[in-house]
């Protein structure tokens, strides 16, 4: 207790990275003075155009969201949260020999980034009408931002979970007064069932964060602040669950600084997406058993997938072991607190390339970590 308790206010210690401020004249992407705003991040090399190929820099690809929806949810969000914060890895830095930083999703309300494209998409839904209810179905993180969301714009929420939630997750959840459904089943399948059937009603709206068209505008926020806070990034590096979170990072990273480096971040015990990746196309898995919940899927999406490969320079995975240790440096070293999923892309920088360059930011993405896991990473609390 005296650990979860006190984390925070060790992360405060961290020195930060100070953020560059969006102009204050910038009032949207279609407004006179969005379009001079975007006519300057042009001409330093901030805007691409929209259309190439993140591995040969040619045109040939759409992406998606574009630069102006990625402004415009930026801009929305702000209303509800600051910027997180970017914070310098001393221990990494010196054990890795590069300059590391660490991207603090884990101060946003609920402890995970999700609550980004929770907002973002459930406020896109409710412009087209009112709603009843929102469900979703989740590991956890998803469940409890749109539970956040629902709660923020007034209506109610339903949460699909798996059996055997995270604690820590499906706490979250009821205290902020979303109903919950426990599937019986072990992974998500059975809950996206349950959910999508339920959702059939008239009044209640899936909001499937795999799936949904809006979503990755929000976590594509990470990217804009990061390049804002350090635009002499080389690469960043993000677990990929549901891929939602890599999916947002790229796109705004491919239109604004094309030259970083994307880098996912899957588990050994849960690489459908890796394999998907490497094969080019939907590679499925039996099973998704890890302690990282939040890395969990076993079915990929197909336009998730080519997405991916179109976006991603390379995916890593890591192991349960890898992921435990990653928890236990953080947290000691560089007085940071993560859930397995959030400390994916520490786990991962020991299989950097020297291609990622020196200056890599590590994405946290979340910190919502049950006690038993805890207990495993640094032994009796």
């Amino acid at each position: 207790m005296g650990i979860l308790g006190c984390a925070g206010d060790e992360v405060n210690a961290a020195k930060p990275i100070i953020p560059r401020a969006i102009p204050q004249y910038y009032e949207g992407p279609g407004t006179l003075h969005g379009i001079v705003a975007r006519g300057e991040e042009a001409r330093d090399g901030g805007i691409s155009g929209g259309w190439m190929n993140s591995s040969t820099g040619q045109a040939s690809l759409q992406i998606i969201p574009n630069i102006f929806t990625i402004r415009e949810a930026q801009r929305f969000l702000a209303k509800y949260f600051a910027p997180t914060r970017l914070i310098a890895a001393p221990f990494l830095s010196q054990t890795t020999g590069r300059s590391v930083y660490l991207k603090l999703e884990t101060e946003l309300p609920t402890g995970s980034f999700k609550v980004r494209g929770a907002f973002w998409a459930l406020a896109q839904r409710l412009h087209g009408g009112p709603i009843q209810e929102v469900a979703a179905c989740s590991t956890g993180n998803h469940g409890a931002a749109v539970a956040y969301a629902a709660k923020q714009f007034g209506i109610k929420a339903r949460i699909f979970l798996p059996a055997n939630c995270n604690p820590v997750k499906g706490g979250r959840i009821s205290a902020l007064g979303a109903a919950i459904v426990e599937s019986g089943g072990s992974d998500l399948a059975s809950a996206f069932a349950l959910a999508a059937e339920y959702a059939k009603q008239s009044g209640v709206h899936f909001l499937n964060d795999a799936t949904d068209a809006d979503l990755p505008a929000g976590p594509a926020t990470i990217g804009c602040e990061i390049l804002e806070q350090l635009p002499e990034t080389s690469a960043v590096v993000v677990p990929m669950g549901d891929t939602a979170l890599i999916r947002g990072i790229a796109a705004a990273a491919k239109q604004i600084a094309p030259q970083v480096k994307i880098i996912g971040v899957q588990s050994e015990r849960a690489p459908a997406y890796y394999l998907s990746w490497r094969e080019g196309k939907v590679v499925g898995t039996e099973t998704c058993d890890t302690i990282a919940d939040g890395l969990a899927t076993r079915t990929p999406a197909a336009e998730n997938v080519r997405d991916v490969k179109n976006l991603v320079h390379d995916v890593v995975l890591v192991s349960e072991e890898q992921l435990l240790r990653a928890i236990e440096t953080l947290l000691l070293e560089e007085h940071v607190l993560a859930e397995p999923a959030g400390a994916a892309s520490t786990a991962a920088l020991a299989q950097s390339s020297v291609r990622w360059g020196d200056h890599v930011v590590l994405v946290v993405s979340g910190a919502n970590i049950s006690r038993e896991v805890l207990k495993r990473a640094i032994g009796s609390i």
